[in-house]
């Protein structure tokens, strides 16, 4: 179907990556910017934001670290990290900065294009055709906590909440079954669809994060409770 070929960035310094990325992507019928830096990279997204993005996290002064931070800071678009650093602190790490998903080196190109697809489904994923126009996950009279899942918000009484797209996906499984646990397993399957290698701990960071956003006091949460040994309960306030 014809239509606007979306935008990609790839931030890669090593220069045969990079263009068998490009060349791969663009294949795949994205229309694909380079950055070889991460300070090329944030000024490619201040100037044009990419419907997605995939970064490597070893770019020299401004790591991929870096760079994922300071794009979280306006931009939700979804984040791939591509690299050769397979340490189970470098993966936390780049979910903790704000990563939608992590694919180790060497890879299959045919991997990163199924989880960019994986990744632009569940962007345009809209609500259930029966599903409710709005859940309250909070009452509280000064800012009750209301979600909108066919308008993709969350609101905290006037305030937007910036979820990323994979936070707000978690939030919308949960809310879609509240107080019942839904296991890890269950939730890579029905939010990252491929499993993310099968690590369940890419649930427990997005989590945290969703937590600092929708919680009161995150280090005591309500809304989204863990049931130790099984999973993840939302119990409505």
């Amino acid at each position: 179907m014809a239509g606007v070929a979306p935008r990609l960035l790839v931030v890669e310094d090593d220069d045969p990556i990079r263009t068998a990325l490009r060349w791969a992507l663009e294949d795949e019928g994205y229309d694909v910017a380079e950055a070889v830096s991460g300070e090329e990279a944030v000024a490619a997204v201040a100037a044009a934001t990419p419907d997605v993005m995939v970064v490597d996290l070893m770019l020299g002064s401004m790591d991929g670290f870096a760079v994922i931070r300071e794009v979280r800071r306006d931009h939700d678009l979804p984040i791939i990290v591509v690299s050769a650093r397979a340490d189970t602190h470098d993966i936390v790490a780049a979910l903790e900065a704000g990563a939608d998903d992590y694919v180790t080196k060497p890879f299959e190109v045919k991997e990163i294009t199924a989880r960019l697809r994986a990744l632009r489904r569940r962007a345009g994923a809209g609500a259930p055709a029966a599903g409710p126009e709005q859940v309250v996950l909070d009452r509280a009279p000064a800012a009750p906590l209301v979600l909108r899942e066919a308008a993709g918000t969350v609101h905290r009484g006037e305030e937007q909440l910036p979820l990323t797209l994979t936070e707000f996906r978690l939030l919308c499984e949960l809310a879609a079954a509240p107080g019942r646990v839904l296991s890890r397993q269950a939730l890579l399957e029905r939010v990252w669809e491929h499993g993310f290698f099968g690590d369940e701990r890419i649930v427990d960071v997005h989590i945290r994060r969703l937590r600092t956003k929708v919680e009161q006091d995150p280090a005591a949460p309500r809304i989204v409770v863990t049931v130790r040994g099984l999973g993840y309960r939302l119990d409505l306030q």
